[in-house]
């Protein structure tokens, strides 16, 4: 992926700002998971402490499917 950017700097050169075309946001935003919903996250936290501690009655069996 590249990243067009554009660098904003204050009077003695110095980064202080990058600007990105919005679609590139977008999709860095979707490769970091930022763009999911609050409950969506809490959810995929709880399936993952699930599988860490071996919790199979969270799970459905693919026969049930």
């Amino acid at each position: 992926m590249e990243i067009h950017k554009k660098v904003v700097v204050d009077d003695a050169g110095t980064p202080q700002e990058v600007i990105i075309p919005w679609a590139e946001f977008q999709e860095l935003e979707e490769l970091l998971g930022l763009d999911i919903e609050p409950e969506v996250a809490e959810q995929l936290a709880d399936a993952k402490r699930d599988r860490e501690s071996g919790e199979a009655s969270a799970y459905v069996s693919l026969n049930d499917l």
